[in-house]
């Protein structure tokens, strides 16, 4: 697989990096810039939004994450995707923060049209 197949918009689940496993659902953008580095920019439940950059090795997927919270504090984690195939990623993420005990997991599933939003 190539960094250039990953290009493109995935519809997303997860679980937050908590005791409780909060569940999530969102929309997750992946493209490529000019030096062959991943930009990521996640919508999680229609309302946060959160941008990364990374690189992609042997099909796996690493993105440095941040986005704003309450009181526009920052927030900061990496999360991890196993690239299964171009269309489905796999992962696990942390944020600096977070409780350290768990791990937010996720998969994305590629959006082939717009009809497929997971809302």
């Amino acid at each position: 697989m190539t960094i250039q197949e990953l290009e493109g918009e995935y519809s997303i689940i997860g679980t937050n990096q908590n005791a409780e496993r909060n569940k999530y659902k969102g929309i997750l953008n992946i493209s490529i810039d000019e030096f062959n580095r991943v930009k990521a920019k996640w919508l999680i439940n229609n309302w946060q939004e959160q941008v990364g950059y990374g690189f992609f090795n042997d099909n796996i997927l690493v993105i440095n994450f941040k986005y704003n919270g309450d009181e526009n504090n920052v927030f900061k984690g990496v999360v991890v995707y196993k690239c299964l195939s171009k269309d489905i990623l796999e992962g696990f993420w942390s944020e600096k923060h977070g409780n350290p005990n768990y791990l937010g997991q996720e998969r994305c599933f590629r959006i082939e049209n717009k009809k497929e939003h997971i809302n």
